[in-house]
């Protein structure tokens, strides 16, 4: 417990810990601001960008055709990344410019399934490009994805931002409502006044995003080399994050609509992501089990 006298920006009440300050910038220089946001994002790039190539590396193949991946796929995750963002809140971007919309992420931000949707496409044209099965530079590819979203989701810590409604469960966190991303009325009729400040307390969806994570891209991890056929990494990826993330989203209050139907976006991909990842397991498992055809040689006439 804090003493009375200190009043942290976001406190964990139910772990016995607390931050007293949570800097969004991590450097300013001359009015150009630099937020911990985006140096944790680059930090999970870096991290996800050497584990795919150790492992390329490792079962031989050509680390340069990775390295291709990475910038490439760097591009294509960016426009997913804002595109997805923007069809879903269109309303707010409405008339604006098109350079606002693309680029001026002040106005509004980023959202990961459409990053992942980049980063496949990313992928389907290096393996054209190079001739490089998708299955197998996907295999190599789908871990570091998550390691990159492990780290990203505490870009959400730092921002105050990405938190699901009230809870009073173990992991409950406290942000002090000046310094939270956003509230909402619900929130605010359950907020709590403590050490001088009021808090709303919310369930940190980006720490339990964060978490599976982790556990299923060591999972991944170890069952890789044990595969059946070349993009079952990717398909249990998909699989795995489907499911979570449609969980999640449920209880976040920072949903974007799914075209005004009331349905959140981000639950409604998860679906097909799930249902897209159980039909093409099936069918990598079938064909995997089907014996080889055997070669009969043709005798010759001598």
């Amino acid at each position: 417990m804090p003493p009375d006298h200190v009043t942290p920006e976001i406190w964990f009440p139910n772990l016995g810990f607390y931050f007293e300050r949570v800097p969004q910038y991590f450097l300013s220089i001359g009015g150009f601001d630099i937020y911990w946001y985006a140096v944790i994002i680059v930090t999970g790039i870096i991290a996800a960008a050497w584990l795919g190539i150790w492992w390329a590396g490792k079962i031989g193949q050509n680390t340069d055709h990775y390295f291709e991946l990475l910038l490439v796929g760097l591009v294509f995750a960016f426009i997913g990344l804002r595109t997805y963002y923007v069809i879903f809140n269109w309303e707010i971007f409405r008339g604006r410019p098109w350079y606002e919309i693309a680029f001026d992420l002040r106005g509004g931000g980023l959202a990961i399934y459409g990053g992942i949707i980049g980063a496949a496409l990313a992928g389907v044209y290096v393996s054209w490009r190079r001739r490089i099965p998708f299955g197998l530079l996907a295999d190599v590819g789908a871990p570091s994805m998550l390691l990159g979203q492990t780290i990203g989701r505490f870009g959400n810590f730092f921002n105050a931002e990405a938190f699901g409604g009230y809870t009073d469960n173990l992991f409950a966190m406290r942000i002090r409502v000046d310094r939270a991303a956003y509230t909402t009325p619900e929130l605010m009729q359950q907020s709590v006044v403590a050490n001088g400040a009021t808090y709303i307390q919310v369930h940190p969806t980006f720490f339990y995003e964060a978490a599976f994570n982790l556990v299923w891209m060591i999972l991944l991890l170890i069952y890789r080399p044990r595969k059946k056929f070349d993009g079952e990494i990717l398909y249990l990826y998909f699989l795995g994050y489907g499911i979570a993330r449609f969980f999640i989203e449920g209880l976040r209050t920072d949903q974007l609509p799914f075209f005004g139907t009331g349905l959140a976006a981000s639950q409604v991909v998860s679906v097909a992501f799930v249902i897209a990842s159980l039909t093409a397991l099936f069918i990598g498992h079938m064909r995997a089990r089907k014996p080889a055809p055997v070669r009969r040689k043709r005798n010759r006439k001598r």
